[in-house]
């Protein structure tokens, strides 16, 4: 278990610099699958997978929202356009996910994944909704749904935020450098009310405080934590479509595994 998780640590690490999506897309399926080895309740696992990948994602986030804010990637004036809903948003999902089962949660997950790999890996590059992303009080729905979905799914909010970004004419170095600063802005009230929300179930595996298990959390943190800004580095060395491909794959592969999950439930 400890090889496992300290492996899913350096493959999420890098895959948060490299895709800006905080690790949680690869830390939360395999995080299910071990929990579920250990015999782990199936009614809180993908809570606890979801809570543990949202807590590991905040020194992730740090790590690779730096490495991309050295190379000028990190657009300060859409976080604080976006921030406020993108915090918001985090604590509403938090809400939602403690009061459903595990089952919606893993099906959240692979609906959300698909829809964006298929956007990734499709020849769409050149298909936008609009020239700029879009201002107003209006506009504020994006980033309140992208961390609403992202706190459901356990993610760092780069898995919605750079096609949605990329969708209004974004560039997607920009795009991949600014999610991983809004990763930070899900994680941190994410994990607090999965913490919140888990407080004192019997079912809950050891070394957990609420939802968040801390075995796996020592365990995978500084994994990413080293790791993140070697994929920041890659990222800035492939081409725009490359890393739409390399994003969708992964994706796609996570979508199928968390559908076969929900329906052999």
């Amino acid at each position: 278990m400890a090889v496992a998780m300290a492996a899913t640590g350096l493959v999420g690490g890098v895959i948060a610099g490299l895709l800006g999506v905080g690790g949680g897309i690869v830390v939360v399926p395999i995080l299910d699958t071990t929990l579920g080895i250990l015999g782990v309740d199936p009614a809180i696992r993908m809570h606890v997978a979801v809570a543990t990948s949202l807590a590991t994602i905040i020194p992730t986030s740090i790590s690779s929202s730096r490495a991309h804010a050295k190379k000028g990637a990190v657009d300060g004036d859409l976080a604080r356009r976006w921030g406020v809903a993108i915090l918001l948003g985090a604590v509403l999902g938090t809400l939602i996910a403690s009061h459903v089962q595990s089952v919606v949660l893993s099906a959240v997950f692979a609906v959300v994944a698909f829809l964006v790999a298929a956007k990734m890996l499709l020849p769409l590059d050149h298909f936008t909704f609009a020239k700029q992303v879009p201002g107003g009080v209006a506009a504020q729905t994006m980033p309140l749904a992208i961390g609403t979905t992202s706190s459901m799914m356990g993610i760092g909010g780069g898995t919605l935020t750079v096609p949605i970004l990329t969708l209004c004419s974004y560039p997607i170095h920009r795009a991949v450098g600014t999610a991983s600063l809004f990763g930070l802005l899900i994680s941190i009230p994410g994990t607090i009310g999965y913490i919140l929300g888990g407080w004192g179930d019997p079912r809950l595996p050891m070394g957990s405080l609420g939802y968040v298990n801390w075995i796996g959390f020592l365990l995978i943190a500084p994994m990413t934590w080293i790791s993140a800004p070697w994929g920041a580095a890659l990222a800035h060395k492939l081409s725009k479509r490359h890393l739409g491909v390399a994003f969708g794959v992964f994706l796609l592969i996570v979508a199928l595994r968390m559908a076969w999950r929900v329906l052999t439930s």
